[in-house]
């Protein structure tokens, strides 16, 4: 079972959300919470899994709510799903790995998804101890998600689903085996929030998913370039080309 916390000052959305888990047979309602001080407390009397919260609420908002139980000493952090009228929010809410994102009024269906995310991230916690929306290596974390408007919509893309990122000028284009998104990003920072045993620069313009990587060939002129799975051809600097030699043979 997943005990989860609703948490929204409007009694008609929590009661809505409340009919909508009823075709949850996962979710076990905890408790529900009208604003911050109600949340806090019921996070630290019943420990849930899952909080689902909003973010505009008086006084203090659900950014604040996370931020103040993050530093309850002995307070185990449940996993957030973010329910909102608000879609501005939405990058901010991955910077602090929440599982989903619903924006209001949302289906069954949707909320579904959403709590079958929030069971699969719990199932991976529990038998490997690691946590949320990250993985976790030599301290540091790298993103499993990236988050993002793409077409007048918002995009919760698992960097599984990456096959290659290229810089051009201002943006990086995200390719995944269906379609590119353009974000205005830097490749620094993108190479950042990625698990480097997954993903490897191999131009100071690309960054590929190895586990998409069929290939590495070298042409008449010494030039190196790596061929992905679909046949697609990246260009490799000479420096990288040990590197990836390594990384492939480890796998």
């Amino acid at each position: 079972m997943i005990r989860a916390i609703l948490a929204d000052d409007e009694a008609l959305a929590r009661h809505k959300l409340r009919e909508l888990l009823r075709n949850e047979a996962e979710i076990e309602i905890a408790g529900e919470g009208a604003n911050a001080s109600e949340t806090i407390d019921l996070v630290r009397d019943t420990s849930p899994d899952l909080l689902f919260l909003d973010i505009r609420m008086p006084g203090r908002d659900g950014f604040d709510i996370l931020r103040e139980l993050a530093a309850c000493e002995g307070v185990q952090m449940p996993l957030t799903i973010f329910t909102t009228a608000y879609d501005s929010y939405a990058l901010r809410a991955f910077d602090i790995h929440a599982v989903d994102y619903l924006l209001k009024p949302f289906t069954a269906e949707r909320l579904h998804k959403a709590v079958q995310r929030a069971s699969d991230q719990l199932a991976r916690t529990r038998q490997n101890g690691n946590g949320k929306d990250r993985q976790v290596e030599n301290g540091k974390t790298h993103s499993t998600r990236m988050v993002f408007k793409s077409r007048g919509r918002i995009l919760f893309l698992p960097v599984s689903e990456i096959r290659w990122i290229a810089a051009e000028e201002n943006y990086v284009r995200i390719c995944t085996g269906t379609e590119t998104h353009l974000l205005r990003d830097t490749m620094a920072r993108i190479e950042e929030r990625l698990d480097p045993s997954m993903f490897l620069r191999v131009h100071r313009s690309a960054i590929v998913n190895l586990q998409y990587v069929k290939e590495v060939r070298t042409n008449a002129n010494s030039e190196f370039s790596v061929i992905l799975s679909n046949g697609q051809k990246v260009s490799m600097s000479r420096s990288y080309h040990a590197r990836i030699g390594e990384l492939l043979a480890s796998r």
